[in-house]
């Protein structure tokens, strides 16, 4: 019984020592798992941070800078150049230019020389004569990208200088008994005369080709000065055209015009101006 006792106690100390040695063994390498999961998640979280700083912003599209061109346009009025063709009485031309001084404001000049006939109903008289306009012109319309359309309200001084000839004329019947007198002959000749005049005009431009622009334009005009020689009234002066009550006149162009580039400007959008 003693040996048997001791025999029990001897295997119960053996089997307490190899599941101590088991247990030792067994946790360095728990520990180990444990230590090798942490590090690969701090690792990983080290690479999407260092992705994230390093990765450069893709989703942001820079905007396409607008520019607008700023240079001198020239042209010509077509409505006179075309009716010296189809009309006897008539002969003229009018060059026409403008200037882009800022977005909206253009520096706008017209100079031109006419030679007409007028066959009134009393009077056939003929206006010779040259004549100068400059101001400005606002454009109103807001262009898209690109576009360099315009159009415009402005106003114009006029000076013109110019002679009339006195044809012939009839004599005024207030009795209708007797036949109408016939066209007396003159040739009274009318040198060194001068008007000068204000301008509102209405018109605009549109872009047909590269740098070509076809326009259009209403004139109302107004009379400052007006210098006329003795028994006769200036019915008509170049530039001014046909005149009304003495003083009010009207007028038109259509002209085509070349654009020249001199250099180009950065829009600047409202938004950034106001920051």
């Amino acid at each position: 019984m003693k040996h048997t006792l001791k025999y029990i106690f001897s295997s119960c100390l053996v089997l307490s020592l190899l599941f101590a040695n088991a247990q030792d063994t067994k946790a360095p390498t728990t520990k180990a798992k444990k230590d090798t999961i942490t590090s690969g998640v701090i690792s990983a979280k080290t690479a999407v941070a260092s992705k994230t700083t390093t990765t450069p912003k893709t989703d942001s599209i820079a905007a396409p800078i607008k520019t607008n061109r700023y240079g001198v346009r020239v042209g010509v009025d077509l409505f006179k150049l075309s009716r010296s063709f189809y009309d006897k009485d008539y002969k003229g031309l009018e060059l026409v230019g403008d200037y882009r001084w800022d977005k909206k404001h253009y520096i706008a000049a017209e100079v031109g020389n006419e030679n007409k006939t007028t066959d009134d109903e009393r009077l056939n008289f003929t206006t010779k004569g040259s004549y100068l306009k400059v101001g400005f012109d606002y454009n109103g319309y807001e262009n898209w990208l690109d576009m360099e359309n315009i159009i415009s309200i402005g106003l114009r001084y006029g000076f013109s200088t110019f002679s009339q000839e006195l044809n012939n004329y009839k004599i005024y019947n207030s009795n209708p008994y007797f036949d109408e007198v016939p066209p007396i002959a003159s040739g009274q000749k009318f040198n060194g005369l001068t008007a000068s005049w204000i301008e509102v005009v209405a018109g605009m431009k549109a872009k047909v080709f590269n740098n070509v622009f076809l326009g259009f334009s209403l004139r109302f005009n107004r009379l400052i000065s007006n210098k006329q020689p003795a028994n006769f009234e200036n019915l008509y002066i170049p530039g001014f055209n046909r005149t009304y009550n003495g003083d009010f006149g009207v007028g038109f162009n259509y002209t085509v015009t070349y654009f020249v580039p001199i250099f180009k400007k950065k829009v600047v959008p409202e938004e950034t101006k106001k920051k």
